[in-house]
C-alpha cells in the first residue's frame, strides 16, 4: 500500500455489550491505550467464569453469552444511555428489560430476562459484568478494530455474489479506499487520523460470529471456511492499539503513516 493510498471512514459503531447491538457514532474521542469509549464495556457471564471486577482480568469469549454460539443475540435490540448506564432491551418493537447496569437492581433486571429467555443456552445463572475500565475484548489488550469494505467486497464475490453485511464483522471502524486484503499487510505499520494515531497490532482471525446475520439473527453463511479455502488463512480485519490522542469522526481521512527518514 502507497503513501497515496488513503482511506475514508464510513462507518464508526461501539458495542457496549459483548454480543449486543452495534451503537453508531458521528464522532468519538481516542485515547491512548484505551478502546473507543464504553466498547465492550460490560459482558453477560454464561455460567461462572471467574472474572474479579475488583481485579479485571482478561477471559475468553466462550465464558459469555456470544454471537459466535449465541446467534439469538441479534434479535434483540439494545441501547445503552452514558448519563444513566441505563440499557434498555427491545425484541420485536417492545421493551422486555431495562436496567442501570452499575446497580445491583438494574443489573438483575437484565439477568432475570437472560435467564427466563436464554435457559436452554445458558450454562449457569447469567450476571451482568463489569470491570470499570476493562474491556471485555476478543483480545487480552485495548484494541479499536477496523474493516476494509474492500475486503467484504471481495468476500462476496467469493461467495458468489452473496451480500455481506459488514456489521457481520462487528467492527469500530469501517474504511473504504484500500484495495481488499491490503490492510493485513499493515501491521506494525501506524496510521494517521486527523492528530489520532493508531499502531496496527494484530490481523483479526474470523469466529462463526460471522456467520449471523445481523438484520435476520440467522445463520446463513460461512465465512471462515470461505475464507480458509480461497485465502488459505481466516483472516479479515485488524486491530490498532492508540497511540496519540485525537477526535475521529465519519468521513475522515486515514493515512498510512511513512517511517521518518533520518
Amino acid at each position: 500500500m502507497t503513501a497515496s493510498q488513503t482511506a475514508e471512514i464510513t462507518g464508526l459503531y461501539r458495542y457496549p455489550v459483548k454480543g449486543l447491538t452495534p451503537e453508531p457514532l458521528t464522532r468519538v474521542p481516542l485515547r491512548t491505550g484505551q478502546t473507543l469509549p464504553a466498547d465492550r464495556r460490560y459482558a453477560v457471564e454464561n455460567g461462572p467464569s471467574g472474572f474479579d471486577p475488583e481485579q479485571p482480568q482478561w477471559k475468553p469469549k466462550i465464558q459469555f453469552l456470544m454471537l459466535a454460539r449465541n446467534e439469538r443475540l441479534a434479535a434483540l435490540d439494545t441501547r445503552f444511555e452514558d448519563a444513566t448506564n441505563v440499557l434498555t432491551i427491545r425484541h420485536d418493537g417492545q421493551t422486555v428489560a431495562s436496567g442501570d447496569l452499575e446497580t445491583a437492581a438494574g443489573r438483575a433486571a437484565i439477568e432475570g430476562y437472560f435467564a427466563e429467555n436464554f435457559q436452554a443456552e445458558l450454562k449457569g445463572p447469567p450476571k451482568l459484568l463489569s470491570g470499570r475500565d476493562h474491556s471485555f475484548s476478543d483480545v487480552a489488550r485495548k484494541v479499536v478494530s477496523i474493516i476494509n469494505l474492500g475486503s467484504v467486497r471481495a468476500i462476496e464475490t467469493m461467495l458468489g455474489g452473496t451480500a455481506v453485511h459488514p456489521l457481520r464483522f462487528r467492527a469500530n471502524l469501517y474504511l473504504k479506499g484500500w484495495p481488499a486484503w491490503s490492510e493485513l499487510d499493515l501491521v506494525g505499520q501506524t496510521l494517521a487520523i486527523g492528530a489520532a494515531r493508531l499502531k496496527v497490532v494484530k490481523r483479526i482471525v474470523r469466529c462463526p460470529a460471522t456467520n449471523v446475520d445481523p438484520v435476520t439473527a440467522k445463520r446463513d453463511l460461512e465465512i471462515p471456511p470461505t475464507l480458509s479455502r480461497n485465502l488459505g488463512h481466516m483472516d479479515c480485519g485488524i486491530y490498532a492499539e492508540v497511540i496519540a490522542d485525537g477526535e475521529i469522526g465519519v468521513g475522515d481521512a486515514v493515512a498510512v503513516e511513512q517511517p521518518k527518514l533520518i
